[in-house]
């Protein structure tokens, strides 16, 4: 069994739209709803003052969703953790849809549990205390 992490970062982002609380709402919607995503609770949300970005943390009964918005430097970073495996978001489309990004980078990692598992059943991998 494994999972997949999702870390992307977009540049060239629109400043406004990076303040926009209700466009992030509406991105980590689409997310959750596209990926068939659980989410724990609430969505929690942090506004930092003035010309600030935003945080927003998704706890999701695959794991989590989470934002950062740093408008002084038009960029939004994305991380989501499904520890089931999931088909691959248009993350690029979106970002460039919703916020104007220019440039979006997406790494994809395999979260492996069993191989872990399998290297330590059969001593070719040691627990570190």
């Amino acid at each position: 069994m494994n999972g997949t992490e999702w870390i992307v970062d977009a540049q060239g982002c629109s400043a406004h739209s990076l303040r926009n609380l209700d466009e992030l709402k509406a991105l980590f919607a689409r997310i959750v709803a596209d990926l068939d995503l659980r989410p724990l609770g609430e969505t929690r949300w942090h506004l930092f003052p003035g010309t600030g970005g935003i945080t927003g943390l998704c706890l999701l009964s695959e794991s989590h969703l989470a934002c950062h918005t740093f408008p002084e430097f038009g960029s939004i970073c994305l991380n989501l953790f499904c520890c089931v495996p999931r088909a691959r978001w248009d993350f690029e489309a979106e970002l460039a849809r919703r916020f104007s990004a220019q440039s979006v980078q997406v790494r994809e990692l395999s979260r492996e549990y069993s191989a872990v598992e399998q290297l330590m059943a059969t001593g070719t991998l040691r627990e570190v205390r």
